[in-house]
């Protein structure tokens, strides 16, 4: 599949169920080719209707949201992520390491992706399941596969750039201890992370994570589901809490030091915003620069949707902070 975004298309591949990479066809400041005469231009599409079928499937479709000012071009060429010579515009862009949060559609994910597309970023967005978080063993083997794919030729050496929310900051935690585990495996890769963001983490007591499950997937029985996940977690112990606390740990001695922004408010229930600015605390204790951007009210893992103009603004001027090469291109 391949969406028009701002000035350039971009095409979005699968690389494995779960992991899907977004790269445009233009550098950035640069002419954008026109659509291949092969391609589909639908009048209209609602962000969750399927493909046309293909001879391959996807267990998520990848329509834009069908407010966003663009055109799509729907292509099936292959899944595989194109070829990137030590030469190609793309094999020296930024890579955004996208996490998002659990069950996030892909039309709800649009806007992100086009800010920082926009900016001249690659990304591959990591899909989070309920089962990297309920049992860590499984997480930890996904992150393995994740880190393994950025030590591929095509993604290795790229500037990094993470932008991780609410369950999907676990998942790039899980990252962050095998990393820790394995360093001799992953050397340089924390230095390569230029900056990270988090968007409404999870952070707190065992009953919030409950809570956030319940309210993520069984909204209408949350407190059925919440005492289930207590109940889970008393009788896997050794299998859950225990890596939730080691979990907690490397997050807050993290061996990617890059300047951090966070997104919270106060009314979130899956957050605990004396537990968060307590992270943050020490994170600057530690010498790392980090930015923070609360409300008072908002909604989990919806800050951008609540307050556009505020967030938008904040991550841009992050963005610039940076100084990301693309960007400045741009810029």
């Amino acid at each position: 599949m391949s969406v028009i975004v701002g000035e350039g298309r971009v095409i979005a591949q699968r690389v494995t169920r779960s992991i899907t990479y977004y790269c445009t066809s233009r550098t950035p400041g640069g002419d954008s080719p026109s659509p291949s005469p092969s391609t589909i231009s639908p009048t209209s599409s609602h962000l969750d209707a399927p493909f046309p079928s293909p001879s391959y499937s996807l267990s998520t479709p990848l329509l834009p949201d069908s407010h966003h000012n663009v055109s799509s071009i729907l292509t099936h060429s292959t899944l595989d992520i194109p070829s990137l010579s030590p030469s190609s515009p793309s094999s020296h862009r930024p890579l955004l390491l996208l996490f998002p949060w659990l069950g996030a559609r892909p039309g709800a994910m649009a806007k992100y992706r086009d800010f920082y597309l926009e900016r001249g970023l690659d990304i591959l967005s990591v899909e989070s399941i309920v089962w990297h978080f309920l049992w860590p063993r499984w997480g930890r083997e996904y992150a393995a596969e994740v880190l393994e794919l950025l030590d591929d030729p095509r993604f290795k050496g790229r500037t990094l750039l993470v932008h991780a929310f609410s369950i999907g900051g676990y998942t790039f935690c899980q990252l962050l201890s095998q990393m820790v585990r394995e360093p001799h495996k992953y050397p340089g890769l924390a230095q390569r992370v230029v900056g990270h963001v988090y968007d409404s983490l999870v952070i707190g007591s065992l009953e919030q994570m409950a809570t956030g499950l319940g309210k993520t997937l069984f909204p209408r029985i949350e407190p059925l589901v919440r005492y289930t996940t207590m109940l889970y977690f008393w009788l896997f112990k050794s299998q859950t809490v225990h890596y939730y606390d080691n979990s907690v740990q490397v997050f807050y001695n993290s061996p990617v030091t890059a300047p951090a922004l966070f997104f919270f408010c106060e009314n979130d229930a899956l957050c605990d915003p004396v537990a968060l600015e307590a992270a943050i605390y020490f994170w600057r204790k530690r010498g790392i620069a980090v930015k923070t951007r609360k409300w008072k009210e908002s909604v989990h893992a919806a800050h951008l949707r609540c307050h556009p103009e505020e967030y938008l603004s904040t991550l841009d001027k992050f963005m610039i902070s940076l100084n990301i090469a693309p960007l400045r291109e741009k810029m």
